[in-house]
């Protein structure tokens, strides 16, 4: 019963429309860039650039649909610049705030955004939870990947989060079980109930988890503690 209850309806298919040639160019770069900012941070896994783009910046593609007039949008543990600076590309109407707490990431990530030309990101260093006392429902969208577990990511982006606005989490195949335990928490969050939308990126089985923010919640959360 309770699958039936969050599981959406409609599998995430890849985008059959070609990005466009500029947008693609840049994306392309941004690999090649991270792939050298590795070299001086650990910001992803793979520091091959096929890799970067094959394994990583086109995952990212897919959650774009949950972000299609968004004014802004806030990447919280940007790490590298996933999904942040992807959307950034892709969404350059949209203005988009990054964050992280290490500063060595952050510095190489600004640097990358800025050879990019992406002028409607701003990438910043600082905790998210002092953070969201600056900028509370500040975003249209929240959105993090690869931080931690879905009701952790819950609390810490739901403050940023406008009414009528959403969560927008990336998450592996055990999604499910990480959410089933907190159902009753999401109220107290001011969120919807979470949708989970499945797809298969390189043979692997994941999830794009997405919250609606349905009220103004004036309960602690782990961003006001």
């Amino acid at each position: 019963m309770f699958k039936q209850n969050i599981f959406s309806k409609e599998t995430i298919v890849p985008n059959q429309t070609p990005l466009d040639r500029d947008v693609e160019e840049k994306l392309c770069a941004y690999a090649r860039l991270l792939s050298e900012g590795n070299a001086r941070a650990r910001l992803t896994g793979p520091s091959d650039p096929g890799t970067i783009y094959e394994e990583h910046i086109l995952d990212c593609l897919y959650a774009l649909p949950f972000l299609e007039g968004a004014e802004s949008f806030i990447d919280v543990g940007t790490g590298g610049g996933l999904p942040g600076l992807v959307f950034g590309i892709c969404l350059p109407n949209s203005r988009g705030v990054l964050i992280d707490s290490v500063g060595k990431k952050v510095k190489i990530v600004a640097d990358i955004a800025s050879q990019l030309g992406c002028s409607n990101i701003e990438v910043q260093h600082v905790r998210s939870e002092e953070y969201a006392q600056e900028t509370r429902e500040h975003f249209s969208v929240a959105t993090a990947r690869a931080v931690t577990s879905a009701p952790v990511l819950a609390e810490y982006l739901s403050p940023f989060v406008k009414t009528g606005g959403r969560i927008v989490a990336f998450k592996g195949r055990n999604a499910e079980s990480e959410i089933e335990p907190a159902r009753a928490r999401w109220e107290t969050l001011g969120l919807s109930e979470p949708r989970l939308y499945p797809y298969t990126h390189k043979e692997k089985s994941r999830f794009i988890v997405v919250w609606t923010k349905i009220k103004n919640a004036r309960l602690a959360s782990r961003a006001s503690r």
